[in-house]
């Protein structure tokens, strides 16, 4: 009797435990621009599947240096159930050490025009998709931080909302770190080019409104500094902003609790009319 009873609460339990459906796939994705194949992850929900698919938003969500396609799943393995819990996709472009800028120094790194275009493009052609910057959301960790903040302000019309967690958003402090004088020469010797890259000095292509933004650091973060200066260009240019700091270091365990807020923040302007 009691075997028999255990085994009637283990059916329940997998009648009631919660089903998700969400797909995963690794691709290449094509860019003409760097005339290569880029690896991408795209976690798609069960809603936008299968012939009754509803068309959903989609985030961006952007690596670290020394990362790649698949930092983020590692980063945060139950993405699969969000995306089906938030009716969302995410997609998760390996964007090497480019900083994805379009180096003005090395022609074969165009991760600007990749993300921002052609992978958009390539998404919205082969997803069911909300395609529109209503539906589109764009963040990243450390290096994607600045990344999601460089193409958000510099494409909002792709993009609605973007985010940064521990972004490194001022990178002239940092001059001989984490290949950038690969993409941009010394600092010493083209510090326009510095100054011209880096995301405090593009605030002056976004006002109040344009973008929904949402930026956050640890507390003991060696970008805390920068995020905290960004933070203070915005308020002095009275565009509004979600900024938060909370205790955490420039690691795993700080992103893969710092996702889930800004994956709310992107939830609700996607609720917007």
């Amino acid at each position: 009797m009691k075997k028999r009873n255990l085994l009637l609460a283990a059916l329940l339990l997998i009648l009631v435990a919660p089903s998700f459906a969400a797909k995963v796939d690794t691709l290449l994705v094509n860019s003409p621009s760097m005339n290569k194949d880029v690896q991408v992850v795209v976690v798609t929900p069960d809603a936008a599947l299968g012939k009754k698919a509803v068309a959903c938003p989609v985030i961006y969500l952007l690596h670290g240096y020394g990362g790649n396609a698949k930092t983020w799943i590692g980063v945060k393995p139950d993405l699969p159930q969000i995306a089906d819990e938030k009716g969302i996709i995410f997609v998760c472009p390996d964007g090497k050490n480019s900083w994805y800028w379009d180096s003005p120094k090395d022609p074969s790194y165009r991760y600007e025009t990749f993300v921002s275009s052609e992978l958009v493009k390539y998404i919205d052609g082969h997803y069911k998709t909300i395609a529109d910057r209503k539906g589109r959301a764009i963040t990243g960790l450390s290096m994607g931080g600045h990344g999601a903040m460089w193409l958000g302000i510099r494409h909002k019309d792709v993009f609605g909302a973007a985010g940064s967690t521990s972004g490194g958003v001022d990178i002239r402090p940092f001059p001989q770190n984490w290949s950038m004088n690969k993409q941009l020469g010394e600092m010493a010797s083209n510090k326009k080019v510095w100054d011209e890259h880096t995301v405090v000095n593009q605030l002056d292509k976004i006002q109040n409104g344009d973008l929904a933004l949402i930026i956050d650091c640890g507390e003991d973060d060696f970008f805390l500094n920068v995020n905290k200066d960004f933070h203070n260009r915005l308020l002095g240019r009275k565009i509004n902003h979600d900024f938060i700091t909370r205790p955490g270091e420039h690691n795993g365990k700080y992103w893969n609790n710092s996702i889930d807020y800004q994956i709310l923040f992107f939830s609700k302007f996607f609720a917007k009319k």
